[in-house]
């Protein structure tokens, strides 16, 4: 005769060989959902602002969109060949090629130079820090007003330096004459505004350079001009193209300070200008979209340039 062995009265019945692990794997597979809720707002923002108007701009640029002519009809590469075949649209491509060589060169140069000095700490280089970012909070259209106060032809402050010096005889008209010359002042407008975050970029690219390495190059020999050209700038180029990036967006789409300092003239006119008075002056969508969408494809290809000549992944 067996006796079988029963659960006490109140106890729990024996777990299942198995049940304990998938229990845990379910608990676990609810907690890594929580990153996912997190980010999901944020997924939701970028397509709703960013993904479907890059969509909507790649479709359109292929259709006819003019409101006070409907209906809108597919008419393939037709926008772009009319861009093109626009004399003020080409200009203002040669007007943007020209501000993107001049803005990312002297940013960048500039940056290098101003982080170089600020790399060693000093008394009062946080309050210096302070200042040099000012610049670059300040929006585009209030830095061309500051700025058209020194390039005016009238009360300019630069015609009265230079009268003052007797350089020149009479005050100058500087923007609007010259095609290179009204470029390179509005230009240094925007590296004004640029430099500030160029500097912070590359800062932080220098502090990342452990201090051992400048005492072996001195050690070995090396002048402070030695140590630039093969410690320092070898290991900020991470930093160095990152500022290089996003000064080639910048000036790709400079807008405000052409338009506040020199108008609709033609010498100095942006691509991005043309985009709004090509949508919203002559009411021109198609043509608008297709243009924004030869700036986006520019902008992708130059950057990917400049990471695949510049940036370097560094490990110390």
């Amino acid at each position: 005769m067996s006796i079988e062995a029963r659960p006490a009265a109140g106890s729990l019945p024996p777990s299942q060989p198995g049940q304990g692990k998938r229990t845990k794997t379910r608990l676990r597979r609810r907690i890594d959902l929580l990153p996912y809720a997190l980010i999901t707002p944020l997924i939701v923002f970028i397509i709703v602002l960013a993904l479907v108007p890059a969509g909507m701009t790649l479709v359109q640029s292929f259709y006819k969109a003019q409101p006070l002519n409907p209906p809108n009809s597919f008419v393939g590469l037709g926008n772009f060949f009319r861009l093109f075949a626009d004399d003020t649209v080409v200009s203002s491509m040669v007007n943007t090629g020209w501000y993107v060589l001049i803005g990312v060169v002297l940013s960048t140069v500039l940056g290098i130079f101003m982080a170089v000095t600020l790399q060693k700490p000093f008394r009062g280089r946080s309050i210096l820090i302070a200042v040099l970012i000012l610049p670059w909070a300040l929006p585009g259209v209030v830095e061309g007003i500051v700025w058209s106060g020194i390039w005016d032809s009238n009360t300019g402050l630069l015609n009265s330096v230079l009268t003052s010096l007797h350089l020149i005889d009479t005050y100058q008209v500087f923007l609007g004459q010259n095609q290179f010359v009204t470029i390179l002042l509005i230009e240094i407008v925007q590296v004004w505004q640029m430099t500030p975050l160029s500097t912070l970029l590359i800062l932080a690219a220098l502090q990342n350079i452990p201090g051992e390495l400048y005492e072996a190059a001195a050690l070995d020999g090396a002048t402070g001009w030695e140590a630039f050209l093969r410690v320092t700038l070898p290991l900020a180029r991470p930093g160095i193209a990152v500022a290089m990036v996003q000064a080639v967006i910048a000036t790709l789409n400079v807008f405000d300070q052409p338009f506040v300092l020199n108008g609709a003239a033609a010498t100095g006119a942006s691509v991005t200008q043309q985009i709004y008075f090509v949508s919203f002056q002559n009411l021109d969508f198609g043509q608008g979209y297709a243009l924004s969408l030869l700036v986006t494809i520019v902008t992708v290809a130059i950057s990917l340039v400049i990471v695949r000549l510049v940036y370097r992944t560094v490990e110390f």
